[in-house]
């Protein structure tokens, strides 16, 4: 059985690789928080300070562990799948 985590997905209204990431964690049957870095101040701070220096979306927030970028197989290990 899944337990639902704490997902936060930093994200850009133009960025496919968070639109993929959205479908990814849909078929997966999880639910997260979106915050777009363009809009939400101090969001694209945080992004930058964990990607080395750039606003790499989507970046997730998984109960304080930090996946940068659509990673499968970093993201799976995050979300315990």
């Amino acid at each position: 059985m899944s337990i639902q985590k704490n997902i936060i997905m930093y994200t850009t209204s133009w960025c496919p690789d968070c639109r993929a990431a959205k479908r990814y964690l849909s078929s997966k049957g999880l639910q997260w928080q979106e915050i777009d870095i363009e809009k939400e101040e101090g969001a694209a701070e945080k992004v930058v300070a964990w990607s080395g220096g750039y606003q790499t979306v989507p970046t997730f927030d998984i109960e304080g562990s930090i996946v940068v970028d659509f990673d499968r197989a970093k993201l799976n290990a995050a979300l315990g799948l």
